[in-house]
């Protein structure tokens, strides 16, 4: 693929230009990416400047550089272009490249606090499933061609050179509709990862404490959350938002179109989930479409996941496919019982053990809210929880979760996450600070229900040693993830790995 280099241009604001309109192959913020004909961009970043790198991007071949502080250095080798906003510009640039993949695709964002990787994957499972072609992008994995591959960035939403490469690749591979998890910092202008991406439908899921040290505020969170539903394409578009969460009024007027609502509450949702029996090993339930939706109607259906929340997502997923595609409700239904969980979600370890243990990725207070209470009931003996917080990111929910997790769970057992340049054991006891109701000890005495390890495998090693039949130990916050991000950088960690080698160490 390639284009003129004014061909990407018409949308950004230019301040300066020198002369040349070179052919560009293609478009790269990291120098190291650069080849032969690139457009290079400069983007401003917390720990590294791209404008640091122009005289790499060059000796790698860049055509022309797309920069914004105008001390940067020029070439007669390239063509240079002035822009006030570098991040502003990149998007429009990458959909003009990659000839703007999301208008030749139905598409789907899902937004919100918690669940959006859940709700992103049951989305795509039901289009498949009532014979659409569809990929997706979320945290855990991406669906480009026909088969899902493990999410190459760190970002749940990446830059958007590589959200519209991936459209492209989708649209080119034959794929009809894409489904995106769209963060909040996805979402941001700031980012504008997602600036010239339009969406068909825009799905809701929950707003709690999250992202403050990026966004600043709740208020502010909320609102670039909301941009999703202010880019709703056309008329034809909608939007689909839970009900039960206290956000949901903000999410339905920020739309202009028009919007359904699910809820495990309100009988009057368009969608209401009501008369559930939730177990271990999954629950069952009936949907109830009003007349809001169609015509109106009930029936029973199951998921094979535990937890009130994969009822929520669940239900989202057949309110969107429902709605975007006329698929009859009772075949959806029919669906529902065959989705498969996200890897890291809700994932039962069976080694010979007597109690239960889990996987989860809840890390946010409003993940804790939901998944602590569902554990608590199901749980026969003690309640047993691993997890952490992670470093350089929003400090203030670190003793919220704290508290909420020792409301619930018997033992609180705290571990790194991704301290990153923070000190692990300070994010520790920032967690101990909130668990008000546990006993601090450092000292690990047997009969503590609080205990501070920050080598994880030790913390998990830890909670099964006391673990006793009838228990459930739950590890969350890395699910899927493949490493331990520290000062020094990542270091590999598979969570599901580690715990099955050390339960099958134990009950062999």
């Amino acid at each position: 693929m390639q284009k003129r280099l004014s061909a990407l241009t018409g949308k950004i604001n230019i301040i300066n230009k020198t002369e040349g309109d070179p052919l560009i192959t293609g478009i790269a913020y990291d120098s190291r990416n650069v080849e032969e004909g690139f457009l290079f961009i400069a983007l401003p970043g917390l720990h590294v400047d791209g404008h640091d790198y122009i005289g790499r991007a060059l000796e790698q071949g860049a055509s022309a550089v797309l920069y914004s502080e105008p001390e940067t250095p020029t070439s007669d080798n390239a063509v240079f272009i002035l822009t006030d906003n570098t991040r502003r510009a990149i998007s429009p640039a990458a959909s003009a490249f990659y000839n703007h993949p999301s208008d030749k695709l139905v598409t789907v964002g899902v937004t919100g606090t918690d669940g959006k990787t859940s709700t992103v994957y049951f989305i795509d499972q039901l289009l498949e499933m009532s014979g659409k072609k569809s990929g997706f992008i979320s945290t855990a994995a991406c669906k480009i061609k026909n088969t899902i591959e493990k999410n190459p960035y760190r970002q749940s939403t990446p830059e958007a050179v590589e959200i519209n490469m991936m459209l492209s690749e989708m649209h080119s591979s034959g794929k009809t509709h894409a489904v995106i998890e769209s963060t909040s910092h996805g979402l941001s202008p700031i980012n504008n990862r997602l600036g010239d991406v339009s969406f068909n439908a825009a799905v809701f899921t929950n707003l709690s404490h999250e992202h403050l040290e990026f966004h600043g505020s709740l208020q502010q969170y909320r609102n670039d959350k909301a941009n999703l539903f202010r880019k709703l394409r056309d008329d034809n578009s909608f939007g689909i938002v839970n009900l039960d969460d206290e956000n949901a009024d903000y999410f339905i007027k920020a739309a202009g179109q028009k919007v359904f609502t699910c809820s495990l509450k309100d009988e009057g949702a368009d969608f209401y989930a009501s008369e559930i029996i939730a177990a271990t090993g999954g629950s069952s339930f009936t949907i109830n479409i009003n007349k809001g939706a169609g015509e109106k109607k009930s029936f029973r259906s199951s998921i094979s996941m535990p937890g009130l929340f994969n009822i929520e997502n669940a239900l989202e997923a057949f309110a969107a496919v429902h709605v975007l595609e006329a698929v009859p409700a009772e075949k959806l239904a029919a669906f529902l019982p065959e989705l498969a969980a996200v890897k890291g979600r809700m994932k039962v370890l069976s080694c010979g053990q007597d109690f239960t243990a889990l996987i989860d990725y809840a890390h946010t207070p409003g993940s804790f809210r939901k998944l602590f209470p569902d554990l608590r009931q199901q749980t026969a003996g003690r309640l047993i929880a691993v997890f952490g917080s992670a470093g350089e990111r929003d400090i203030e929910k670190r003793p919220e979760q704290g508290e909420i997790a020792a409301g619930y769970a018997d033992i609180l057992v705290l571990t790194d996450e991704d301290p990153r340049g923070d000190d692990g054991m300070n994010i520790i006891r920032e967690i101990a600070g909130g668990a008000k109701n546990a006993v601090r000890s450092i000292q690990l005495e047997e009969d503590s229900n609080l205990f501070l390890i920050p080598d994880r495998r030790e913390a998990i090693q830890k909670a099964f040693s006391i673990a006793e039949a009838g228990d459930t130990v739950v590890m969350l916050g890395k699910g899927h993830e493949s490493s331990i991000i520290y000062a020094d950088g990542p270091r590999p960690w598979d969570e599901e790995e580690v715990a099955v080698e050390i339960l099958t160490s134990m009950f062999r």
